[in-house]
């Protein structure tokens, strides 16, 4: 695939940020873990490659990213047979937007709609349900594992948290569930209505830069866009809904200055309170000496994730090789810290190392001894490579 390229860069730099932790407790920069889904975001959870793989699908159209809502997309266009694509972490709706899609796909289009959590507005007048468990923090990086998503009878996985979220389909409605996730529910569903077609879908971290670049989960998104429309009128990317935070914004009659002076107690609470803030800039400006601010120490954050991705990294089972990377950076760790020579490891370069680093002789010569032994052994298997890590990182909690 075009962007495996990509998959590959992100692992290394997962596996090379996790052996400079090793060096340095205080922690290395990670990939935003920020659900965007951006077409521009080429982070773990952007749609960088899901807009690209939109592209060389449908290489005849050129796709038209929309900035505004349905009602008004559908307002200015009279199209028949186009292909509407939204990929969004929640779909916040209100009435008028609600019908304008179902309106659009009566007339015989195609909407595509990716979203943990989808408006009750829209779901509403499809009489479905949908269970989301992801607002809800039952999750945390210990439950992350293999996790898969099935297109009819295909699947698809790869090591992050369950895909929970899934539809309730009402009996005898023009539904068809092409998609389930690990546990038998619906995921993807297809609403037909009209001359057209509404597909739902509740896992956008199945479109993912993640899910898409791993092996060749390409070939999910390949086959959920193989059933909507083979030669679009047009092809629509939504860049409106993906950016709003919540359900007032999505009501453009919605202000928030008009509806604090309806009130008249409010609005002579808010007029006191920019009268008090114009007097502490008048006061602030006075100030002879400008504040300081106080820079926080850096705090790493990071550990629990650290070792998910040190376990995510172990499945490859090249021990030798992550071992060698280990101690090629603790190496140079000790030679920029403490300037000694890491060629030549003998009883008197311990004794410097554990004068200088004030780590007792015993622990840096158990450190050294399995470092030793790991250079001289072929293979290494997974207990003998997590000892290794433990005495590094014991190692370095006793010099801070």
């Amino acid at each position: 695939m075009k962007y495996r390229g990509h998959y590959i860069l992100f692992m290394l730099s997962l596996a090379f940020w996790l052996m400079g932790c090793i060096a340095d407790p205080a922690g290395k920069s990670m990939p935003s873990l920020r659900e965007t889904f951006s077409k521009n975001d080429k982070q773990p959870f952007g749609a960088y490659v899901a807009y690209h793989e939109l592209e060389n699908i449908f290489n005849k159209n050129t796709i038209r990213n929309m900035r505004k809502s349905f009602d008004k997309t559908w307002n200015s266009i009279s199209d028949t047979a186009s292909l509407y694509v939204c990929i969004t972490r929640i779909l916040y709706l209100d009435e008028a937007e609600a019908n304008a899609i179902l309106g659009f796909v009566e007339k015989g289009n195609t909407v595509f709609i990716s979203a943990s959590s989808i408006d009750e507005r829209l779901l509403e007048l499809l009489k479905m349900s949908q269970h989301s468990n992801f607002l809800i923090p039952q999750y945390s990086f210990n439950d992350m594992k293999q996790v898969s998503t099935n297109y009819k009878s295909n699947s698809y996985n790869y090591f992050y948290l369950p895909f929970s979220n899934s539809f309730g389909i009402p009996a005898h409605a023009p539904i068809r569930t092409i998609g389930t996730n690990e546990f038998g529910n619906a995921n993807c569903v297809v609403y037909f209505y009209g001359r057209g077609k509404l597909f739902l879908h509740s896992e956008p971290r199945a479109l993912s830069n993640y899910f898409l670049l791993k092996q060749s989960n390409y070939l999910y998104w390949q086959q959920l866009l193989s059933v909507t429309q083979s030669s679009p009128e047009h092809v629509y990317w939504d860049d409106y809904y993906r950016s709003l935070t919540s359900r007032s914004d999505s009501n453009n009659n919605f202000s928030s200055f008009s509806e604090i002076m309806k009130n008249p107690p409010l609005a002579k609470a808010f007029c006191l309170l920019l009268i008090l803030l114009a007097l502490y800039i008048l006061y602030g400006v006075k100030r002879k000496q400008r504040s300081i601010a106080v820079v926080k120490p850096n705090e790493n954050s990071t550990v629990a994730f650290t070792e998910t991705i040190g376990r995510l990294y172990l499945q490859k089972k090249d021990n030798k090789n992550i071992a060698e990377k280990m101690i090629t950076y603790f190496n140079e760790y000790i030679r920029n810290t403490y300037f000694l020579n890491t060629n030549q490891i003998n009883t008197e370069f311990i004794q410097t190392l554990s004068r200088k680093s004030a780590v007792p002789f015993n622990k840096v010569e158990s450190l050294y001894r399995a470092i030793h032994h790991a250079q001289e052994t072929e293979a290494i298997d997974d207990y003998q490579l997590m000892s290794l890590h433990e005495l590094m990182l014991e190692f370095n909690k006793k010099i801070n």
